[in-house]
């Protein structure tokens, strides 16, 4: 009907359409002002069918006059169309994309094909149901269903206008996602329309004067000379209306005192955050006790707030604060390399001082060795040879003791009470070696007149020290003498835990170091001294033999 001869061809993209399989969909062709009723052909095809959008209004997909119409909308009915519309002049075609999508079981709101708006923290707002145009007339007016995260919209907050959702004092706890749900009926067929919204609200900026957050009319302390630098935090003052001034004047960019270029930032109730810096690059007397001023302003008002540079006093209270804090740290480090190394420091102190300053104290031996003598059996063996050959060779010849063993410096013939009343005396410490009672040839001590004058004697008369030590763990001290769990548990025990190796014989271990700690401390002999005690106490345990 139309010539093509002289046809010129316009092609423009139409909105791309998205519709829920199962709803309804209308998309309008639009026409030129230059097109007039009667003058021109419209027909919708699908790209790539070469027949024609039918006319039919009770076929599902039809054309009436520049719209076409999808009722329902099917998943196969995804693609692309177009609208060709020819008149005697021109000849233009125009291209829309449908994509028709199934809804997910359960999920109230597809995101994938959601519309965006936007809304702000007003006293009220307006969200707005989406392509509702060509399925509301004076024939179809159905009440509007609105929802919030899939629960029905109600309360005094919610109003609706039409099929538009009207929100009071809108704050940002009204965003999220949205639905709005209707009816359209089309000759007796009533077709559900549902459309998604993701809500976006951003805060509106209050309409209030500006508002300085630092300085605040304040003043800092600083030194001649030094380099200042000075912050002033502004919210909501127009950019170009934040700067520094001092005694009137607008402070530059190019002199000793300047301020740097303002930075830009959004506060939570989106009004502007500036700040500017004032810069003195040395201080100089004249600065002090006088104001610099930061001044804010916007369309409702402006603001100045100071600050006054004064010079910097010494701050005796902080430095005594420090110090003293400081001394404490240095103390409780101290108790702690005391408490972990206090045997080590006090071996080390009776060394190197107490060595040249002890006194005489007219006593001849530093310990009297006692123990308890069993025979038959290995332990009696094991605890033998600790008493008479690990004791004499750590203490006596390595560390500068004399000892007094009964059995090896005591003369053939004396008595042992008188012994060890006399030796006693003669003793800065007792000590007693216990090992377990599991034997049946094992006593346990104080048995003998001798041993319990000793321990009358450390106790009570003449108050020795007395250092117990044991040869094995034991755990129970009730089968003890009432005199040796009393020392127990006032002085504790040292347990031996060595063997007759030469590692556990020196007198660097651990072991030994306590033993030394509880012995009193001696002054340093000479090298003839010292191995004197030995070959005396030999000479001594020969005559006994």
């Amino acid at each position: 009907l139309f010539p093509l001869e002289n046809c010129e061809a316009y092609d423009v993209m139409l909105r791309h359409s998205l519709v829920p399989e199962g709803q309804p969909l209308a998309i309008k062709c639009s026409l030129g002002n230059n097109l007039k009723s009667g003058d021109y052909n419209l027909t919708w095809y699908k790209v790539g069918n070469e027949t024609a959008v039918p006319r039919d209004k009770l076929s599902r997909i039809h054309q009436q006059k520049n719209l076409i119409w999808f009722l329902p909308a099917m998943l196969e009915d995804s693609g692309d169309y177009e609208c060709i519309i020819r008149n005697m002049t021109s000849y233009r075609k125009m291209c829309t994309r449908v994509t028709v999508f199934e809804r997910v079981h359960g999920v109230c709101l597809n995101e994938k094909f959601a519309v965006e708006e936007v809304i702000f923290t007003l006293s009220s707002a307006k969200v707005v149901c989406p392509h509702l145009d060509y399925f509301r007339n004076r024939k179809n007016i159905q009440p509007v269903r609105w929802y919030k995260d899939c629960q029905l919209l109600e309360g005094k907050r919610f109003t609706f206008s039409n099929s538009d959702l009207i929100i009071f004092n809108v704050t940002v706890h009204d965003r999220g996602n949205y639905t709005c749900e209707t009816t359209y009926t089309y000759h007796g067929k009533q077709y559900n329309i549902s459309r998604d919204i993701i809500l976006t609200v951003e805060v509106s900026p209050p309409k209030i004067p500006p508002e300085i957050s630092y300085p605040r009319n304040n003043s800092i302390e600083v030194e001649l000379g030094s380099q200042v630098t000075v912050d002033c935090n502004t919210t909501g003052a127009d950019g170009f209306e934040v700067f520094w001034t001092s005694n009137g004047v607008y402070i530059d960019y190019m002199s000793r005192i300047f301020a740097s270029p303002y930075e830009e930032e959004v506060s939570y109730d989106g009004r502007p955050v500036h700040s500017t810096k004032l810069i003195i690059s040395e201080v100089n007397s004249e600065d002090y006790e006088q104001p610099f001023v930061c001044q804010a302003s916007n369309a409702f008002g402006q603001v100045a707030s100071y600050i006054i540079l004064k010079r910097r006093v010494p701050d005796i209270q902080r430095r005594l604060t420090g110090g003293l804090l400081s001394l404490l740290i240095l103390t409780f480090i101290a108790l702690i390399i005391y408490k972990i190394f206090k045997i080590d420091l006090v071996l080390w102190y009776r060394n190197s001082v107490c060595a040249f300053a002890t006194k005489e104290d007219g006593k001849m031996y530093d310990a009297y060795v006692l123990y308890t003598k069993s025979s038959g059996d290995r332990s009696f063996y094991r605890l033998e040879t600790f008493v008479h050959r690990i004791l004499p060779d750590v203490l006596e010849q390595q560390c500068g003791y004399n000892l007094f063993i009964l059995g090896r410096d005591d003369l053939p013939g004396e008595a042992a009470v008188s012994i060890a009343d006399e030796t006693l005396k003669q003793s800065r410490r007792l000590m007693i070696i216990l090992e377990s009672i599991t034997s049946s040839r094992s006593r346990p001590l104080e048995d003998t007149s001798e041993e319990q004058l000793a321990v009358y004697n450390a106790l009570i008369r003449d108050g020795i020290k007395v250092i117990l030590i044991e040869m094995d763990e034991i755990e129970d001290y009730t089968s003890m003498p009432e005199s040796i769990r009393y020392v127990k548990q006032k002085h504790g025990a040292i347990q031996w835990k060595g063997d007759f190796s030469d590692k556990s014989c020196s007198a660097n271990t651990r072991f030994w170091k306590k033993v030394c700690y509880q012995m009193p401390s001696r002054k340093k002999v000479s090298y003839s001294e010292r191995y004197l005690w030995p070959l005396t106490s030999n000479n001594s345990a020969a005559r006994g033999s």
